[in-house]
């Protein structure tokens, strides 16, 4: 009897951690399960898979979009559990829209690579403010939480400071990549067929 009731509660706690709720103040992105509330876009659809509760990328180029809300995000608090295989590049976008093809033109990627040959890596806002290295760990989940307030963008990685980054007054959209605050949805990023990236616990805290 013992046995199965120590069974029983193993289970029980194995479901409460694929099911956790999210910090007080944050709402839930993805519910681990299905992609409701994502679209992916429309070239290589088949490179997004869903497995022990996370978005898992293996294949050619594509981006998914959070489309789950049409109140689009300004100021915010975004955690994101990220694992990375060796040599796998990602990313985490906001202030994008969604973009049927290419690499998303609109907002700011923060960047996921801990051993890719790109030198950018976790916590880096792409071709922005770029660091040379990361406390980010291949085959090891961590938190990479994005703030936008106001004119700053600050990235945290298992809650240590890796990036401040402050707007210039004045800055305007770049001609191709905009990179630039506005506002905007949320989107991962699916780079290569070699880079295997799993993004789950997405969750998000309004500011304004």
């Amino acid at each position: 009897m013992k046995y199965l009731l120590a069974a029983v509660t193993l289970a029980f706690l194995s479901v409460r951690l694929a099911t956790a709720q999210p910090e007080e103040g944050f709402t839930s992105l993805f519910d681990g399960k299905t992609f409701t509330g994502w679209k992916t876009a429309a070239e290589h659809t088949n490179t997004w898979t869903i497995a022990d509760g996370a978005f898992v990328t293996q294949g050619d180029r594509c981006h998914l979009f959070y489309v789950g809300d049409e109140k689009p995000f300004k100021d915010f608090e975004l955690k994101v559990d990220v694992l990375t295989e060796p040599h796998a590049n990602g990313g985490i976008y906001f202030h994008t829209r969604y973009q049927a093809t290419g690499w998303p033109t609109n907002g700011f990627e923060s960047q996921v690579n801990v051993s890719h040959s790109d030198w950018k890596k976790t916590g880096s806002l792409y071709d922005v403010a770029n660091l040379g290295n990361t406390p980010a760990k291949d085959n090891e989940w961590w938190t990479q939480d994005i703030t936008v307030q106001g004119g700053k963008v600050t990235v945290k990685i298992n809650g240590v400071l890796v990036l401040e980054y402050t707007e210039p007054p004045g800055a305007l959209p770049g001609k191709v990549f905009t990179r630039k605050l506005a506002e905007g949805t949320f989107a991962l990023q699916a780079h290569d067929p070699k880079s295997v990236v799993r993004y789950k616990n997405i969750r998000v805290k309004r500011l304004d």
